[in-house]
């Protein structure tokens, strides 16, 4: 009887022992998966925090970059308006006019000889610097056209010089300007033409108003276009460039 039983305890002891050590692997396992969560837990954690002191040095960043773009703002607008006051109260400095230097350092009189290409005459001119333009006395004139452009026939009249078909000068008319007469409020058209003329080595072409200038004392009147950066006008001569007829 004895000997029946003894296998039927062994197997109860080794189902007791086998539960044990199952409860037991059981148990280890369940605290290897706590401590594995306890663990991402904390890690989960951790980058949670440094997260949020990313985001807190970012924003950091912005303001201080928004501060930094305020600033600069401030001191282009300060700088703009410096610059604007100093363009405000700027003085520009008076350039002082610097009287032209003639070219050829030639010196005219008051009355010099003038001679007229086109008719290979010499005439007594004036030169006067308070005149602008230069002027003949031309008698005689008559406009017509040329290759369609218009023109004009004159003599230069003065008191020696006889007025016949010899001396008839024709050129075409450059422009026509109108003067209003001191002595009255009636406006004259007045044609203007291009001659060559030499007043002593003075050789140059000009430009002349046609005037009845039978009143004045010389037939020519030298203006200042014609004299600028040419020659210089001595008043207290006269004929330098040239003998007096």
């Amino acid at each position: 009887m004895f000997i029946r039983l003894t296998p039927l305890v062994a197997l109860t002891l080794l189902s007791g022992c086998t539960l044990t050590n199952s409860t037991q692997n059981h148990q280890q396992t369940l605290s290897a998966i706590q401590a594995v969560e306890t663990n991402l837990n904390a890690q989960i954690t951790t980058l949670g925090s440094q997260v949020e002191q990313q985001a807190e040095y970012i924003q950091s960043l912005e303001k201080e970059i928004q501060r930094l773009q305020d600033k600069t703002i401030d001191m282009q607008t300060i700088t703009l308006a410096k610059i604007s006051a100093q363009q405000q109260n700027y003085v520009a400095p008076v350039a002082t006019p610097t009287p032209p230097t003639p070219t050829h350092g030639v010196v005219l009189g008051a009355i010099e000889r003038v001679t007229i290409d086109s008719i290979k005459q010499t005439f007594d001119a004036r030169v006067d610097t308070g005149a602008a333009t230069s002027s003949l006395n031309a008698v005689d004139i008559e406009e017509f056209e040329r290759n369609g452009k218009k023109w004009v026939r004159f003599h230069l009249s003065d008191e020696n010089t006889p007025s016949d078909d010899n001396n008839w000068i024709e050129a075409p008319i450059v422009k026509f300007v109108k003067i209003r007469q001191s002595t009255n409020s009636e406006v004259e058209r007045r044609a203007v033409v291009e001659l060559w003329v030499k007043v002593g080595k003075i050789h140059e072409k000009a430009q002349f108003t046609l005037a009845d200038r039978s009143q004045m004392s010389h037939p020519v009147l030298l203006g200042r276009e014609f004299i600028q950066d040419i020659a210089v006008v001595d008043v207290s001569k006269k004929y330098v460039q040239s003998e007096a007829e």
